[in-house]
Formats: structure tokens, sequence, C-alpha cells
């Protein structure tokens, strides 16, 4: 039987307010620690490079000039056999060095940078043009870089065990590129990275990015303080929200699911707002682009326009983002520390699905039918809220109408309504006990407008009065959908419904 609920506050309002408290990233009571970077981004902002494509050639060519360009394949031996699709390695790179002391201050970035990478993606785009299939590999992964001659010291180095963002403070792009294929049997077939310092102004020149929380949303270390509610994040508050470990206890792992939220919501917003369409909000968004973003030199305009052309089409149920199946998040290593160790039989699988071009989870039963709106984020899963439906009208049938409803977005109903003790009610009651509210929310979510009324000793089932306003059920769903095998949620389960 589910736990008694704490109190939540309620939601906001429908327009999207800004986060309180540090949100932007304000001024006020900043602690500078050394935070490790956590934007894993790269996915995200690369979009928007790829699917610029849309404005023209003659755009194109100037933003391929503009790309620094590295080598991250050069005496590449022995590499896995190219699949179907088209394979990118994302990288984000920690570039606090670049940025002025009042800007630290400002968003909490103190300390010095780890020329390392904290942000590693693997994408992969299906050779149909229609799915992007986004794969995150934790930073402190434990790996085995190749030998190699450090890019600094020129020393030869043995082959030799790493957390898997070291093969870039060691080797560069090169080093990263060649560990990365070795542990995953996935030929790269680009590489892209992204430095950080131009994210804040990229999320606020795409007019800042839709966020979703069924929870109030806080961390001290990086000032992020959201209400449960829709909120429209500028760039400082994006950083708060992609940076933050301390809001639950699933520290790194759980940054990474609100990260892939982020970077579902930022391909929405790309691909639905009329960014990539609009040739001043491209000119704003590219430039604060192209002074971070390198690439492969095999990357350049021709690539771009094919991947704008097919990005004009996305939905969000076009991508799809996972995380590499963890078999120890602690895995000790002699003179490393803890390290996360992979589930090697789970992981191959995975890598396996993206070598072969196939989703890496199958189509969900009863999936929405394509431009349904997207559900609503609960906080409480609605199949563990039992939920009695009484008739609280002279409208035939209606109880019934209203516990079919519910039990189709996942409501656990008694299957067994009855008649109210009146038959005059004219808005929707929802009674519950204290102990369960956010339960009670839960199904208040699914009927807006509805009046909750709290009632000691109910217990856990939540009765719903219909009343003569009921109109519909809101879809909704969990804050945090099931994911299946490989922990896998296509963008439409993770952004805000329409």
């Amino acid at each position: 039987m589910p736990q008694p609920h704490r109190p939540t506050r309620p939601a906001r309002p429908p327009e999207p307010p800004r986060a309180r408290r540090g949100g932007g990233g304000g001024r006020a009571r900043r602690r500078e620690g050394r935070p490790r970077w956590g934007v894993r981004l790269a996915a995200g902002l690369s979009v928007a490079v790829l699917g610029s494509g849309a404005v023209g050639h003659a755009v194109m060519t100037g933003l391929d000039t503009g790309i620094e360009r590295v080598d991250p394949f050069k005496d590449m031996k022995n590499r896995p056999q190219a699949g179907h699709g088209i394979n990118f390695l994302l990288v984000g790179t920690d570039g606090r060095d670049k940025i002025s002391p009042e800007e630290k201050r400002e968003y909490r970035l103190g300390g010095a940078p780890c020329h390392c990478t904290d942000t590693i993606m693997l994408v992969h785009l299906s050779a149909d043009k229609e799915r992007a299939s986004v794969v995150s590999l934790p930073r402190d992964s434990y790996a085995e870089v190749p030998a190699h001659r450090d890019q600094v010291t020129g020393k030869a180095h043995k082959a030799h065990p790493v957390r898997l963002n070291a093969a870039y403070a060691e080797g560069g792009p090169n080093l990263t590129v060649r560990t990365v294929e070795n542990m995953t049997r996935v030929k790269i077939d680009h590489y892209l990275e992204v430095d950080f310092t131009s994210f804040m102004k990229t999320v606020d020149a795409m007019g800042g990015v839709e966020i979703c929380t069924a929870k109030t949303m806080r961390d001290p270390n990086t000032g992020l303080d959201l209400l449960p509610g829709t909120h429209r994040l500028t760039g400082g508050q994006a950083l708060q929200y992609v940076r933050s470990r301390h809001v639950d206890g699933a520290s790194d792992l759980g940054r990474m699911q609100r990260q892939q939220r982020f970077i579902a919501a930022l391909i929405k917003q790309a691909t639905g707002g009329g960014v990539l369409l609009n040739p001043v909000k491209f000119k704003e968004l590219s430039s604060t682009l192209l002074g971070s973003v390198r690439a492969d030199k095999g990357f350049g305009s021709e690539q771009m326009l094919a991947l704008g052309q097919a990005m004009r089409d996305f939905t969000p149920s076009s991508s799809e983002f996972a995380s590499v199946p963890i078999g120890s998040p602690s895995f000790q290593v002699k003179g490393i520390g803890s390290t996360v160790k992979w589930d090697e039989p789970k992981a191959a699988k995975l890598f396996e699905a993206l070598r072969e071009d196939r989703p890496l989870a199958p189509a969900r039963p009863g999936k929405a039918a394509a431009g349904r709106p997207a559900a609503v984020p609960v906080d409480v899963p609605p199949p563990q809220v039992r939920v009695q439906v009484e008739n609280g009208t002279r409208i035939d049938g209606l109880g019934g109408r209203v516990d079919s409803a519910l039990r189709a977005t996942g409501f656990d109903t008694t299957g067994t309504p009855g008649n109210g003790a009146g038959r005059d009610v004219k808005r929707t009651v929802i009674t519950y006990d204290p102990r369960w509210d956010r339960s009670a929310r839960s199904v208040a979510t699914a009927l807006p407008g509805s009046e909750l009324r709290a009632v000691a000793g109910q217990g856990r089932t939540v009765t719903v009065i219909a009343g003569a306003d009921y109109r519909k059920v809101v879809p909704v769903r969990a804050e945090d959908p099931y994911q299946g095998a490989f922990g896998v949620v296509s963008g439409d389960q993770v952004v805000c419904g329409n």
C-alpha cells in the first residue's frame, strides 16, 4: 500500500512564471563552489546547428566557415564496421576559464576548469531521417583508453583504466572517439563539441525553453527553486536546472534524466517554435553558437542542409532518450576511485540496436495518436491512485463515463461507479484524505476546474463526485514514465503538454 504523501504547494497558473530565489541566476546570496559543469546539452544545442539547413544555402555557407575544425579520426585503425544511419559523438567541455569573474559569481561557476568532457552523448539519426536516438554516457563511466601519446607532454602511454571524461584531457577528441568506439562498437561518423559558455545566451535567443515539473525542485548549490507547474526558463534559469544534482537522491543519474527532458524541450522549441525557419531568429541563435562549436572536417554545409531538411518534420515523438544501463554506480578502481560500471550485457544490446538502426524501445501499446496533445505530468503515477467515482447529477451514465475516462489515462478506478448523496452537484468535487493529498492533486490535474475537499480519515481511495460541469478527462502521466529495458523515453513523454 502506498505511503501517505506529504503536502506540496499547488501548481502555478498556466502562464509560465520565472523561477524563484535564484531564478535566472540572480545575484543574491551566491556561493562559489566548484560545480561539475553537468550541462549535457550538446545534443540540444547541436540540434539548432543541424536544423539550420532550413534557412538556405547562402546562410549555411557562412555557418560552415565559422565552425572551428578538429580532426578526431586522424590515424584511426581497426574501427567498428559502419551500420545504417548516421552517428554523432556530441561532447560538452568545461569552458569556465573563458567567462568573466562577474559571470562566475552570477551563475555559481567558481573553481578551475577541468579541461575534460563533462557531457558525452551518442546521437543516432536513422537512415530514413525520421528518428533521433540520444544515448547519454555517464562522465564517470569506467573506461580503458587505448595506447596513445599524451597531447600535452608527448609521452607515450599504454592502455590503462580511466574515468571516461579523462580521455579528452589525455588525448583530446581523437582519444575520446577511439575510447567510445572501443566501448560501444559503434562507428562514429561525425564529432561535435560544444562549449557551455554560450549556453545561456543560446537559450535566451530561442525565447527561453518551457519545462514542466510536478513537484517542487530546489537545489541550494545552484539556486534552483521551481514550484510545481510550467515554467519558461531563461538562459540563467536553464543553467541552474541542468546543473542541479541535489534535487533528489539520484544525484548525477537524476540530473541526467532532467537534462534529457531539457534537450527534448529544446528540440521542440527549435523545431516547433519557428527558430529554424526565421532568418532573424536563426542569425541571432547561430551567432551565439559559432564561437563554441567545434566539428570534424567532414561535417559541412551539405550535411547540415540534409539534417535540417529532416528536422523540419520532427515532432517530440521523433526523438528518444536513453542512458547506458548501469551495473554498479560506485565501482572502485585503484588509483582512480569510484567509477560508474556499465551493465555489459544490457549495454551491448543497447548499442547493437543503434548499429542495426532499430528504435531503442518498441512502440508503446495505446500510444497517443499523432497530433494528440501530450499528457500532463503528475507527481503520483496514476496506476498508484485508487479512485471511486460517484454521479452527483441526474445525467444518466455520467459516473460510468468518468470512471472509464479516468481508467483510460491510467488511474486505478474501482470500475463500479455509484450515485452520490446529492444529485444537484454543479462543480465536480474530489474528496481525499489529507495524508494522500498528492494523489488527489494528480486526479485534480486530470479534472481541471474540480474542487478539492479534504476529509480526514477517508483513507487512500480518492472519491470523485462528477458534477454537471464535467466535459472530459485530461490525459496525465507520471513525471518519470516507464522507461523499458534501456531506460528509454520518447520526447513526447517528457515535454510539456499543449
